[in-house]
């Protein structure tokens, strides 16, 4: 995996803070994320472990965070709306069109996207 670039949401990164052995290959790929997957991240650390472990995330994942533009928002929201009975969060939308755009693959765990082209899917 170390060339391989992936976008990971929030659901990959969450898996690989707890340590899921099989998110383990990813561990040497390069990562792309947005703002929002590393908010959703840092809260629930702060909510269940602490401040400081927060923090630590923050400084260790920020460097592979990337912008995304207005017509990133247009077609996630396009997205979002054309699989509503799916109830995609907007981070995930915004995350899948990003990495369409990028030519990488959205890598998830979450069962939602499990159908989608390319998704890199991992329990």
């Amino acid at each position: 995996m170390d060339n391989k670039i992936y976008f990971f949401d929030s659901y990959a990164l969450a898996e690989i803070k707890i340590g899921n052995p099989n998110y383990k290959p990813y561990l040497t790929a390069k990562i792309v994320l947005t703002k929002l997957n590393i908010f959703e991240i840092y809260y629930s650390i702060l909510r269940d472990t602490g401040k400081k472990e927060a923090e630590q995330f923050l400084a260790e994942y920020y460097q592979f965070v990337i912008d995304f533009s207005q017509d990133d928002i247009k077609e996630a929201a396009q997205l979002k709306l054309e699989y509503k009975k799916r109830d995609l969060s907007m981070t995930d939308c915004i995350g899948y069109v990003l990495a369409d755009r990028l030519g990488i693959k959205f890598l998830t765990g979450d069962k939602e996207f499990k159908d989608f082209e390319n998704v890199e899917f991992i329990k």
